[in-house]
């Protein structure tokens, strides 16, 4: 749990989260976790679905979820994409929100107001076998428009 310990995101040397972001181009160098604050620079905010527990998401227990808060949050902030960063996160969500399990990676159809929603393969070290930087590089020419 080193990015509880660390409190940065994606602090795990095993995560491919800092790595991706600059190959996809999205980042101009490759940020460390603790310059998380800087994407702001960058219009790229980030939050979590759990503020409470830490640890791979498919170990969580149920009720740390808070796809409400996330909700909240899109509604006030209206970012123009929402990207999950893990299928078992915005399944959490997409369960909650829309009834409804996450068939494919990629932009979703449904919105929140002006923002889309899209869910990318887990950059987490313990789901190497899911990695699937295409579905991150759709991501970022998203945004890069």
């Amino acid at each position: 749990h080193r990015s509880a310990q660390e409190k940065a995101y994606y602090a795990n040397p095993g995560n491919q989260f800092w790595k991706a972001l600059h190959r996809i181009g999205l980042t101009p160098r490759q940020f460390t976790p603790s310059e998380y604050p800087k994407l702001l620079d960058l219009k790229i905010g980030l939050t979590d679905l759990c503020k409470t527990v830490s640890g791979n998401d498919d170990q969580l227990p149920p009720d740390a979820w808070n796809p409400e808060s996330l909700m909240e949050k899109m509604r006030h902030f209206q970012p123009g994409l929402l990207a999950f960063t893990s299928k078992t996160g915005a399944e959490c969500f997409f369960r909650h929100h829309y009834r409804r399990k996450i068939t494919e990676y990629g932009l979703q159809p449904e919105t929140v107001g002006r923002t889309r929603l899209y869910v990318c393969t887990s950059p987490s070290g313990r789901a190497r076998r899911f990695w699937r930087e295409d579905v991150w590089q759709a991501l970022a020419e998203m945004v890069n428009g």
